[in-house]
């Protein structure tokens, strides 16, 4: 299985069942939803010229929209640049963008000044099948990870910080890379991951018995005073990288 492929392949059985909650928004995204958001979103992609390798900026905070932005630029063959400015073929942001960007079209998940919304590119039938390999994302525009990198790595990430699908992960990270890997983690494996946005040591306690959370992932000095609880599995940020080399 390629990279989106691992992420969406619970979601056959999962269907409408939650598979990431922003606490910000309030937005509760399944994983039909998500399934179907990222491979018509990538058909549109499609549709409006993207090709294989072009660059798409995507300028979205970590959260339910930035997982369905990521995978639909990757799906549909292009590299997502998590910059919020630059050069590209497109861009994909939130709702604020920088108009010195050097992109041919935005596109936005809220209402902004010369983009069009997000939404439009979800009127195309699905692509059924998405890239094996070639480069898939990147932080800088320098340094790519491709598919297989990223493939591999997720596998041997399950392997050592172990998701069951019963677990609700909260995600405490305030990176979005490092989010990012988080959701695909808690995704792959049929899990709930609540995105909690830089909470403190009593939110995020409070966040994880109001969503009987089993698993939290944060920052070191969270997680280091996080460390003891009797019913959360604590794990510092850095692992979910770590082998990427960040």
């Amino acid at each position: 299985m390629t990279w989106t492929e691992l992420v969406m392949a619970a979601a056959p059985i999962k269907g409408d069942q939650p598979a990431v909650s922003d606490v910000r928004t309030g937005e509760v995204l399944s994983y039909a939803q998500f399934m179907r958001r990222v491979t018509r979103a990538a058909a549109g992609l499609r549709r409006e010229g993207l090709r294989y390798g072009d660059h798409v900026l995507v300028n979205v905070p970590l959260g339910a929209t930035l997982p369905v932005a990521v995978h639909s630029v990757a799906w549909a063959g292009g590299v997502a640049v998590l910059r919020p400015s630059g050069s590209a073929r497109m861009m994909i942001t939130q709702r604020d963008y920088d108009s010195a960007a050097k992109v041919e079209q935005v596109y936005s998940f809220q209402p902004a000044p010369g983009a069009r919304p997000f939404s439009e590119l979800l009127n195309e039938r699905a692509v059924e099948f998405g890239p094996l390999a070639g480069p898939a994302i990147t932080l800088d525009g320098e340094r790519m990870f491709d598919h297989d990198e990223l493939a591999t790595d997720l596998r041997r990430l399950a392997t050592r910080l172990v998701v069951g699908k019963d677990d609700v992960v909260i995600n405490a990270v305030s990176e979005p890379f490092r989010g990012l890997r988080v959701v695909d983690l808690a995704m792959m494996s049929g899990a709930h991951v609540v995105v909690a946005h830089e909470p403190s040591l009593v939110g995020c306690r409070v966040l994880a018995q109001e969503r009987r959370a089993t698993m939290v992932v944060a920052p070191y000095d969270l997680a280091r005073r996080l460390l003891g609880d009797p019913i959360l599995r604590v794990v510092d940020e850095r692992a979910v990288v770590s082998s990427l080399g960040l």
